[in-house]
């Protein structure tokens, strides 16, 4: 039997999806907007004071990103974007301020986003299909404009696990680094910088002050990689 849509396997999950991926993630020690919150903290410790007043959230689903991106990275303007209806009716019914949510295909990109943020959303689209949302996404954005790609770390074990743990991302296709910054390359992004996340699960939790340094090394169960539109 043929897989089906993405767009149906996310409504199915969008009532949902919150349960699923807490019972996943459960195995850290941490809720979800730890990582939700943690991911935003680090993108922002790198831009700094650049302002980033138009935000995309691609693939947002019911919009776990949407608070931090306003507050921390104090976005004016959050367009996000997904292929499931059911999830952006989520969204738009918890983050009604200063949002804009669209299906993918009623979204047109206008080259005037500041910064385009995904996490763990490629690794969901079909190999043949991931080029084209590279171009999706660079044309959502203006001349200077930042990519913040998130995806998760096929070379954790506790990443593997996880994933293995959560019915939506169970025969997800995932994406080593390496591929995803010849990905971003090719559809045309300079790729400034490679980091490595949440190596330390909450009984860890001392250990975190060493996870900035510990940033360049493989260790993390996310990455994300920093390109921009040139």
């Amino acid at each position: 039997m043929d897989k089906q849509p993405e767009s149906a396997q996310f409504d199915e999950f969008a009532e949902g999806y919150e349960i699923a991926l807490e019972r996943g993630i459960a195995v850290s020690g941490e809720r979800k907007d730890y990582f939700a919150e943690k991911r935003v903290v680090w993108l922002k410790g790198i831009l700094g004071t650049t302002p980033m007043v138009k935000v995309l959230d691609f693939g947002c689903g019911t919009g776990s990103a949407t608070p931090f991106l306003l507050d921390i990275v104090g976005a004016k303007t959050l367009i996000g974007v997904d292929v499931s209806e059911h999830s952006l009716q989520v969204a738009r019914k918890a983050y009604p301020e200063k949002t804009s949510f669209f299906t993918l295909d009623n979204y047109v990109p206008d080259g005037t986003v500041d910064l385009a943020f995904c996490n763990g959303v490629f690794h969901h689209i079909p190999l043949a299909d991931r080029s084209g949302a590279v171009e999706y996404v660079l044309r959502t954005l203006r001349p200077g404009g930042v990519f913040a790609f998130w995806e998760n770390n096929p070379w954790n074990l506790g990443t593997q696990y996880v994933m293995s743990k959560i019915p939506f991302d169970r025969d997800a296709i995932k994406i080593p680094p390496p591929c995803a910054i010849s990905l971003l390359k090719a559809g045309g992004f300079q790729v400034e910088r490679l980091d490595f996340q949440f190596v330390f699960p909450k009984s860890l939790s001392f250990l975190r002050g060493l996870e900035k340094p510990l940033a360049s090394l493989p260790l993390g169960a996310q990455y994300q990689v920093l390109c921009r539109k040139v």
